[in-house]
């Protein structure tokens, strides 16, 4: 953990690094310079000396000595420690070998030049910076380490930055406990999660592998600590362009920003330093589901500043005020009468909106959708994405509003049905639908006609027209009517036959016995099938006067009874069973007496013949 009040870092990274005095905590002191570099070859000649007398004997050994010397004072400017500047010269298994401009060469172990890859990077004739650890004595030779000059050289910016508000480059390289490991050339330093961006990172790994410009917020050398903030430096860069947006910015001009978030009601639109607001409605003139459907965090949109509050820093942004309002032009484009062609966008229940042009959209009604079939609903005959052609009712620019017809674009099939089908023709087709109230025959597409209930038959008696008929059974029916205003066709299936109730009482006129099956015993009186279809009523006053006789009727027994009414335009036929008993009681006794008259006349005949015959005999010849 870091404690960014008592400024006391905490987090160690693995030894390694060549230590120096902590510059944190006590009183700034000068950066750390290396040591001027020596470059390889060989060594500076001495001054030339003042003109002196000859030498003795011996003065090239002299002359050796001070050569040697110049060597030593040479190395003894660079310290163990320090950098050094030399050419490879060659190389071996092990080491690269450096002359650094000392009487030996420096040896440099030959992993510091190796890549992952196993490929080793060092040539001969290559400059080289280098760190001298150890000078050559009995104990070892010359040795150098160019990653340690390498990380000696990045403490040195990292001071520098720290003191000086500068900046240093690294490599995020690790997700750690509160934020990210970051290299810094061979240095490892700490960057909390909360200095990594202006807002929280959503997906931390993509980071990783990822190179930054950080600012140092702690430094401890001593340590090997070392804080970093990306945050910092990207406030600093937007409060600058902050700056240089609000002196530039007013209504009407035309800028570039960045998607920054996507809601429901609108685009936040970052313009470098402050972000606008695009609202869905200055999105498109045509219809937006949702801004995401246009635009994604990310993308790069040119838009015009609506509105500015300098005060509040709050900027209205527009996208369709890039272009015309394409309503400005819709009387011109879209006469009424005109047939276009369009792309149903949206279904509502009372209609569908038709995309006439990007912006300008039009509604076709639900009553404006077909001549013939009852739409409930306009996704009965079309859907989202249809294209269709319309004819244009009405425009209301300054409504923004153009009403549309889908049927009127063909011809109305009533206006010509009258002329296919005259009344009184008889046509063919298919049971569509049965009601209560009567069956709807198919006649031509998107018409039925009605037969009504009241129609079906002349004669048959039946509750519901299911009970004769069903759907999808082919039937043939007359023209009745055409109701062309109302949409109504009527049709008959009883007029194909001639109606059996105008002839009934030439058929079965009063005091005519006539018989049949009961069908229907009521409170009132039996009902008797005549023929076919038409039936007579025996109220219950005119039933037998046998109550035992009466009592055992039933259903579907044949009885006779005798015609006492008929009425055609009423439909109707009263039968009596008493009557037709009493009749025929009272011809059974006219007979009889009739028969009696006959019996008694013949043997008074006879006897008269008797009598006659006797006297006869007795007045015979003598």
């Amino acid at each position: 953990m870091i404690d960014l009040d008592n400024k006391e870092e905490t987090l160690h990274h693995p030894p390694g690094d060549v230590e120096i005095q902590n510059q944190q905590d006590e009183p700034r002191e000068p950066m750390l310079q290396a040591a001027p570099a020596i470059e390889a070859g060989p060594a500076p000649e001495p001054a030339a000396p003042a003109p002196a007398p000859e030498a003795p004997a011996g003065g090239e050994e002299e002359e050796e000595v001070t050569m040697s010397e110049l060597y030593e004072e040479s190395l003894r400017r660079v310290q163990e420690g320090e950098v050094v500047r030399g050419r490879i010269v060659s190389l071996t298994k092990d080491y690269v070998m450096v002359d650094i401009g000392y009487k030996s060469e420096g040896q440099i172990p030959i992993s510091e030049f190796t890549s992952p890859d196993g490929e080793v990077t060092a040539k001969v004739g290559d400059q080289v910076e280098a760190l001298l650890e150890s000078r050559e004595d009995e104990e070892g030779p010359l040795m150098l380490s160019k990653i340690k000059a390498s990380r000696l050289k990045v403490w040195e910016e990292i001071s520098y930055a720290y003191h000086n508000e500068g900046v240093v480059e690294g490599t995020i390289t690790a997700k750690v406990k509160g934020g990210f490991s970051v290299d810094l050339g061979g240095i490892t330093a700490f960057l909390p999660g909360s200095q990594v961006d202006l807002v929280p990172v959503r997906h931390p790994d993509s980071l990783i592998g990822q190179k930054f410009t950080f600012h140092v917020l702690k430094f401890n050398r001593k340590r090997r600590n070392v804080v970093l903030s990306r945050r910092t430096l990207l406030e600093k860069a937007k409060n600058e362009a902050k700056a240089t947006l609000l002196a530039t910015l007013e209504e009407g001009k035309v800028v570039e920003g960045v998607v920054k978030n996507i809601t429901d009601y609108g685009i936040f639109v970052d313009l470098g330093g402050l972000d606008g607001l695009l609202h869905v409605t200055d999105l498109s003139y045509g219809r937006i589901r949702h801004p995401g459907d246009l635009f994604k965090v990310g993308d790069t949109i040119t838009v015009k500043v609506l509105s500015f509050d300098k005060d509040k820093e709050r900027i209205s942004l527009g996208l369709k005020q890039l272009h015309p309002d394409p309503w400005t032009m819709v009387q011109e484009r879209y006469p009424i009468g005109a047939v276009v062609t369009g792309k149903v966008v949206s279904l509502t229940d009372y209609g569908a909106f038709v995309e006439l042009e990007p912006g300008v959209e039009g509604l076709i009604h639900i009553s404006e959708m077909s001549w013939t079939r009852k739409i409930r609903h306009p996704s009965q005959i079309l859907s989202a994405g249809d294209v269709v052609e319309v004819k244009i009712l009405e425009v209301e620019p300054q409504r923004k509003r153009i009403s549309l017809s889908l049927r009127q674009v063909e011809p109305n099939p009533w206006e010509v049905i009258g002329d296919k089908y005259p009344v009184g023709s008889v046509i063919e087709g298919k049971i569509k639908n049965i009601t209560d109230f009567g069956i709807f025959i198919g006649i031509d597409e998107g018409i039925d006609g009605l037969v009504h209930i009241s129609d079906i038959s002349w004669t048959k008696r039946f509750k519901h027209p299911s009970e004769i008929f069903k759907k999808g059974q082919t039937v043939q029916a007359k023209v009745l009517a055409i109701d062309k205003e109302n949409e109504r066709f009527s049709l008959s299936i009883k007029e194909l036959n001639p109606n059996p109730w105008e002839t009934i009482d030439q058929r079965y006129p009063v005091g005519a016995v006539v018989s049949g099956p009961i069908t229907n015993i009521t409170d009132f009186g039996l009902f008797v099938e005549i023929e076919e279809g038409i039936e007579g009523l025996v109220h219950i006053s005119e039933y037998s006067r046998d109550k035992e006789k009466t009592a055992s009727l039933k259903v579907g027994e044949v009885i006779r009874a005798k015609v006492i009414h008929c009425s055609p335009q009423e439909r109707r036929i009263g039968l009596s069973i008493r009557r037709l008993e009493t009749e025929e009681e009272q011809r059974t006794y006219r007979d009889y007496l009739k028969g009696s008259q006959e019996a008694t006349t013949s043997l008074g005949d006879l006897l008269r013949e008797s009598l006659g015959d006797s006297e006869s005999r007795k007045n015979g010849p003598k």
